[in-house]
């Protein structure tokens, strides 16, 4: 999930290579609703975690590493191997990596400072052999070859780059309440604040505040994903507001499948990022023309944000495909019969704005992923559901998050199930058609203003059609998802599954 800025001459900001880079010449302003700690802890009433508490260093490493650098790195879905990897992105003191011969979608972060990663040979002074990653591409048997071509030429990390881990904490020294700053693991990209809540012997139990539990998780008290309150803003790391109390439409506010966790505050009023989220990976060498749906969906928005810009909003913008001749099968070929996806575009209505468009626009951009394996729940056709796209978007989040309410309205047994579901006053967003018995109804879903806005409305969605992990924002591996009620010995997801 990212926000992609759109081109604007009097505030704009590029992103390159994973890092934000103001306009030259340009100061930041200050936001006013920017998020304190300082004035956070006071209305919360709550005590931070003494930094003796953390593994972390007392003052931060600084980063010497480059984008486009290669380093050995343990895979994180398979710690035993060690392969070669390459620094896609920086951000504060991490690093985002992806390991050479596996696709955009396995990439992770690491601290600079960390025990993961190591530099270019020392595998071979240990005696050890650098392992293709899980998901190797390519034929095993060309590894060596494949591991040849990697790095000649590469740019090698030096090694004073890498830094000495920092000491383990003797005990646990944690308590209930104390506030501190986390990696959302299902969202690693992210760094929010939380709260202890449990303490269970060596571990703990992160709630992230202002959530409603489908992202806290249990780890160590010396995890290296933790962190004390103030290392972003130490470190120049962005820091993700606490959420805040989304307005859903009530009837998706229900369904407690779990049993109530201690309620948290949240803050009441909005935040923004100081700096947007990191971009969206980007897939290279694949050649071709982008999907139209993904291209209808960013023509669309830039059009948007682009009369916002004017001061104005367009009227019902209709981004008609080019019609192309369609040609017949050639002499002797037999057709093949294709699977018929339900539509997903609906003409757009007219409905009154909630607010006035933000003369500064960002489209902000979401990709959702399907789990065609996982609980389809008693309302959701399965075999409906394998025709689904392996994902929707990316593209701007109200778009995706139409064409993934849509395809599973079209995917259930009774679509009026979900009538109840998606009434809403907020409105603003885009229409779904709805089959009833006394005809076909057209709703307007509340609009998005987030990707996390998306995940949460999916996530409620999801607990009202009683299947679980069906959607993700990364794509969907064998993990499990996380329960309170189990210890953190439990496998640890890292893609974010909802329901």
């Amino acid at each position: 999930m990212g926000k992609t800025p759109v081109k604007d001459q009097k505030d704009g900001r590029k992103e390159k290579a994973g890092k934000v880079v103001p306009p030259p010449g340009s100061t930041p302003a200050p936001l006013k609703d920017a998020f304190s700690w300082e004035e956070y802890l006071k209305e919360t009433s709550s005590t931070p975690a003494p930094p003796g508490c953390f593994r972390q260093a007392r003052v931060p490493p600084s980063n010497d590493f480059k984008v486009g650098m290669k380093l050995e790195a343990h895979d994180p879905r398979n710690s035993t191997s060690v392969c070669i990897a390459t620094v896609m992105g920086l951000t504060g003191v991490r690093l985002r990596l992806r390991l050479d011969g596996s696709d955009n979608s396995n990439d992770f972060w690491r601290l600079v400072d960390s025990s993961d990663i190591q530099p270019i040979g020392t595998c071979e002074k240990t005696g050890d052999m650098l392992q293709p990653p899980l998901g190797f591409r390519m034929n095993a048997s060309s590894w060596p070859m494949f591991l040849l071509r990697t790095l000649n030429g590469a740019e090698m990390a030096p090694v004073t780059a890498f830094k000495k881990e920092p000491p383990r904490p003797p005990q646990n020294s944690f308590k209930p309440g104390m506030k501190l700053e986390a990696v959302d693991k299902k969202n690693p990209y992210l760094i929010c604040p939380a709260t202890i809540g449990e303490v269970r012997g060596e571990e703990v139990f992160i709630m992230f505040d202002g959530w409603r539990g489908a992202f806290d998780y249990w780890c160590k008290y010396d995890s290296r994903d933790i962190f004390p309150v103030g290392w972003c803003t130490l470190t120049k790391h962005s820091l993700q507001p606490p959420g805040n109390s989304v307005t859903l439409p009530k009837s998706l506010q229900i369904l407690p499948s779990s049993p109530s966790k201690p309620s948290r505050r949240s803050m009441q009023s909005p935040y923004r990022l100081l700096t947007p989220l990191p971009p969206l990976p980007v897939r290279k060498g694949v050649r071709g023309r982008r999907p139209k749906s993904e291209t209808l969906a960013l023509l669309k928005a830039v059009a948007e944000a682009a009369a916002a810009h004017n001061g104005s909003v367009p009227e019902d913008t209709q981004l008609v495909p080019r019609v192309h001749k369609k040609r017949g099968p050639k002499p002797g070929s037999k057709r093949k019969s294709k699977i018929l996806q339900s539509p997903t575009h609906l003409p757009s209505i007219q409905v009154p704005q909630e607010s006035p468009p933000s003369h500064n626009s960002v489209v902000s951009t979401v990709c959702v992923y399907v789990n065609k394996h996982g609980n389809c729940g008693p309302h959701l056709d399965r075999k409906q559901m394998q025709r689904l796209s392996d994902h929707f978007g990316p593209g701007p989040v109200n778009t995706v998050l139409q064409q993934v309410v849509q395809s599973c309205i079209d995917c259930a047994y009774q679509p009026k199930v979900l009538l109840s579901a998606l009434q809403s006053d907020s409105g603003g967003g885009e229409a779904v058609k709805v089959r009833t018995d006394g005809g076909v109804r057209v709703l307007r879903l509340p609009a998005a203003s987030s990707p996390s806005f998306v995940l949460r409305f999916l996530e409620t969605m999801c607990r009202h059609l009683q299947c679980d992990n069906l959607f993700s924002s990364q794509p969907f591996s064998h993990y499990a998802a996380y329960d309170r009620n189990k210890s953190g010995k439990a496998v640890c997801p890292t893609n974010q599954q909802l329901g």
